[in-house]
């Protein structure tokens, strides 16, 4: 019997979108997910932090993205976040900036700045009262409806506020099935939504961490270690419940 396998999880993740022969699957999710203007969808990306399964040994959550640069030099970083914490936000501008910063040495100048898109895929909600899924956020001047940059472009995905609909409208809806209900795919028989080109190449990525033992043990490592993550923040939580009830029953 096959094992269900998560998708979200960060090594299998990875194995989807972050390496050399899958990466047709990193330009498609990326046109998919930004949905350029015609004429300006990717062709090619070279990708920075290829797949490396000595990243995840280990039951320490780390930070695992992928990284590419597209044929016009524009940078991009994808992650996916399957335990919310606080200080997300920052984190998330911490990591962009980082990479933005990365691009030039003592001596260069501004002008070689490319732009970098950040995509972050996350389990959980970090914007309780908006009903979308899929926010973008840009530096934008809301008086007088200017941007000052195109340079820094972050999206987030918050797949817990994605409705699933049938027919899948776009390959944005597709992609966003796979990591939401992927997990509990049939891989012997995954629905028709999951019957294209690009998503029969992913199948044969979880096929393989659900029949090949090393990638398994691999898989079910990284599990635990989000599990261990979840229990500890939530343990946090609670703990700091507890001490604000207790302080306002003193006062």
């Amino acid at each position: 019997m096959k094992h269900k396998i998560n998708p979200t999880v960060d090594c299998v993740f990875k194995a989807i979108l972050g390496t050399e022969k899958n990466k047709n699957l990193l330009i498609h999710f990326l046109n998919a997910i930004l949905e350029p203007k015609q004429g300006e969808r990717i062709q090619d990306v070279t990708l920075l932090n290829p797949y490396n399964e000595r990243e995840f040994i280990g039951d320490k959550l780390t930070i695992v993205d992928v990284k590419a640069i597209d044929e016009s030099g524009k940078m991009y970083q994808i992650e996916i976040q399957l335990a919310m914490h606080a200080a997300l936000d920052a984190r998330i501008l911490y990591t962009w900036s980082h990479l933005y910063h990365s691009q030039i040495q003592d001596g260069d100048n501004y002008q070689k700045l490319q732009p970098v898109i950040s995509i972050w895929i996350l389990n959980g909600i970090l914007f309780e009262k908006v009903e979308e899924c899929h926010l973008p956020f840009s530096v934008y001047n809301l008086k007088h409806n200017l941007i000052l940059t195109d340079h820094l472009a972050i999206h987030l995905l918050q797949l817990p506020k994605w409705q699933s609909i049938d027919p899948i409208a776009s390959e944005k809806e597709r992609w966003l099935y796979l990591f939401k209900e992927g997990q509990n795919v049939d891989l012997d028989n995954p629905p028709s939504t999951l019957n294209t080109e690009e998503m029969r190449q992913v199948m044969k990525v979880l096929q393989r961490f659900s029949e090949n033992e090393t990638d398994y043990l691999l898989y079910q490592s990284r599990l635990d270690a989000v599990l261990k993550e979840n229990t500890y923040i939530t343990a946090l939580e609670q703990a700091l419940k507890v001490k604000e009830q207790a302080l306002k029953e003193k006062e």
